[in-house]
């Protein structure tokens, strides 16, 4: 039973938040995975598009929501992972991230399979949802 998380249906793990997003960090991430759209990282493109500043890559806020939950039950302990991209998130935006367990299977006598509902939030708008299955005490 080593590293598993005890779970219930319900359970809320602390929700993480953080600070403003920043042009640099939308810069480094662009870096990172190679996705350059002038979308992201220049204020008049964004403009242009119906935006009042640049927005972040969906895949930067699904890394920072996949972060949260790894950090909680384990990168090793994680089964499965998928996000809906709903909104942008922008610049100058902080964003909260959490989840809820919504499903417990076992798997044998001393774990279970948990599944997480997960959200991605800015300014009180949903940026994110998605669910993730992770191994977890039975």
């Amino acid at each position: 039973m080593t590293g598993y998380r005890e779970v219930s249906v319900g359970l809320r793990p602390a929700s993480r938040s953080l600070g403003e997003l920043t042009q640099a960090d939308i810069a480094r991430f662009a870096g990172a995975g190679g996705d350059f759209n002038p979308l992201h990282l220049d204020p008049a493109v964004a403009a242009a598009a119906g935006f009042d500043r640049p927005i972040a890559m969906g895949q930067l806020t699904a890394g920072l929501l996949a972060a949260w939950l790894t950090d909680w039950c384990g990168v090793e302990n994680l089964r499965s992972y998928q996000v809906r991209f709903t909104a942008p998130l922008m610049v100058g935006e902080a964003v909260e991230l959490s989840g809820t367990v919504v499903a417990i299977e076992p798997l044998d006598d001393d774990c279970a399979l948990a599944t997480m509902d997960l959200v991605a939030t800015a300014d009180g708008r949903t940026v994110v949802t998605g669910q993730a299955g992770f191994v977890a005490a039975s």
